[in-house]
């Protein structure tokens, strides 16, 4: 018996009990994580649109590349608030409530997505959306790495499962939204989205006993003679922030260039920190050491994955043919392309895993792998480059997005799972943050990819984005001894 199968059944009430030979807590992560992807992604999947789309089609008429510029900076913003919610969990309430209070948050954001109107709206309800996000992510991931021990080889299939949870939310989400905002309009698809996270909190609220005492407290907990101190830092950065935007240095056109360059900066930083930290030990040390360039390395992938929603949006929408039988499906339903394939391949993934315990792949080439099959999904849509207009099968981009899931399950859930292996003790939720830095400045990156996009130069776009990319997986292959080395016996 493994030590967490011993620990959980020792447990008294629903927490000690197994799913599939599995903690039972993973059922509710996996479902309230379900419901606030199928709410961002189904809300992602026509922002861009949104923006861009003339006023008569109910779109606020934005220039295309600030739109998709938009999108990619918000999505980086999403994962950069990821920073507050794993410190707020760390310091103040724990990653159980923080699941909560995150997703109260995202549904007010999409309430006001769907009933304010113009870029009111689109300001709150991606600020509210952001935050709330940024809160649940990091403590959901991270929450569910407690329920395992380390060393337990149930953890990457466990994580394997969660991102099924997180798929099929990817996958109806657009589905829904886009031929609501197609058929309805655009607030329709909005209040969807909202309706979705309110159902996942119900499930959570009704079924958190199953995550007994995990989580419940801060891992390092902030004594109270400093909690005004980092109250005023808090207001100090909203004051800071209010500023910059009241006097036009952050602009739309140039917000997906100011957000990358924030990630980076708070990248490094939080790099730092936990690297001069005198709670975290030489061991811990190397472990954080090793996550640089898989950090590197998962921005890479993310930076083109991402486009589904930038550049690859545009494309849906004035390359792809979308006729089935004589009617025209959404072009948002890309989106739902490539979560099929995950929601098919997960569980496969998961027994592979499960079955081959030490004799995987390690981290590394599992990330290297993920990386240059990223690369070759891009140099795919080179297929039909230099053709012109609506003539890109839908049918034939749906097989290019197999290549996409099979390099997200080498990378994405593996990311997940090792970064709660490497985190220090003391940084826990953070640096579960910290991995989603990595995400956000890939997603930012997406945005400001996206703006050299133009139907005319696919060739070059496709050929040089796949081209580097490959480059940066070839590169993580020569490091893996090294990255192996600085691990310290995490496979």
């Amino acid at each position: 018996m493994s030590e967490t199968a011993a620990r959980l059944e020792q447990e008294p009430g629903p927490a000690g009990r197994t799913v599939f030979g599995h903690p039972i807590g993973l059922v509710n992560l996996f479902n309230v994580e379900l419901w606030e992807r199928f709410s961002y992604y189904g809300m992602v999947g026509i922002l861009a649109y949104y923006l861009y789309y003339s006023l008569d089609q109910g779109g606020l008429g934005l220039p295309q590349t600030t739109a998709t510029g938009i999108v990619g900076a918000y999505g980086g913003l999403v994962y950069l608030s990821t920073v507050l919610g794993g410190w707020l969990s760390d310091r103040v309430f724990g990653m159980e409530r923080m699941v909560f209070y995150g997703g109260f948050v995202v549904m007010i954001g999409h309430i006001a997505l769907a009933i304010l109107p113009g870029l009111a709206g689109v300001g709150v309800g991606l600020v509210c959306v952001a935050l709330g996000s940024g809160a649940l992510k990091a403590n959901a991931s991270s929450l569910l790495g407690t329920l395992y021990a380390k060393g337990d080889a149930r953890c990457d299939g466990g994580f394997t499962l969660f991102y099924l949870g997180i798929n099929i939310g990817a996958f109806v989400g657009p589905l829904l939204t886009g031929l609501l905002q197609s058929e309805l309009g655009f607030h329709y698809g909005f209040g969807a989205a909202a309706i979705g996270m309110a159902l996942g909190l119900a499930q959570y609220i009704v079924f958190r006993r199953n995550l007994g005492n995990h989580g419940k407290q801060p891992t390092n907990p902030l004594p109270a003679e400093a909690r005004k101190k980092a109250a005023l830092i808090g207001v100090a950065i909203v004051v800071v922030i209010v500023l910059v935007l009241l006097t036009g240095l952050v602009t739309l056109a140039n917000l997906k260039w100011v957000t990358t360059g924030v990630i980076v900066l708070a990248a490094i930083a939080y790099f730092l920190v936990m690297l001069i930290s005198d709670k975290v030990t030489p061991v811990e040390k190397s472990r954080v050491g090793a996550f640089i360039p898989l950090f590197i390395a998962n921005a890479a992938f993310w930076s083109l994955f991402q486009q589904m929603f930038t550049a690859l949006a545009v494309y849906s929408d004035e390359r792809m043919d979308w006729n089935i039988f004589g009617w025209t499906a959404p072009s948002a339903w890309i989106q739902a392309e490539e979560p099929v394939w995950i929601i098919l391949l997960s569980p496969v993934f998961a027994v592979i895993w499960t079955k081959l315990r030490e004799r995987a792949p390690s981290t590394p080439m599992k990330f290297a792998i993920g990386v240059i099959g990223m690369g070759v999904a891009f140099l795919l849509f080179l297929i039909f480059a230099g053709s012109t207009g609506k003539s890109t099968p839908a049918i034939a981009v749906f097989f290019i997005m197999a290549v996409f899931a099979i390099s997200e399950l080498m990378l994405s859930p593996i990311g997940l799972s090792v970064t709660t292996k490497l985190a220090p003790e003391a940084f826990r939720a953070q640096m579960m943050a910290l991995y989603f830095f990595s995400v956000g400045l890939g997603t930012s990156i997406s945005g400001v990819l996206a703006g050299f996009y133009s139907p005319n130069n696919e060739h070059a776009y496709f050929g040089i984005s796949g081209g580097i990319t490959i480059v940066i997986g070839l590169i993580v292959v020569a490091l893996s001894p090294w990255i192996r080395r600085k691990m310290e016996g995490v496979h």
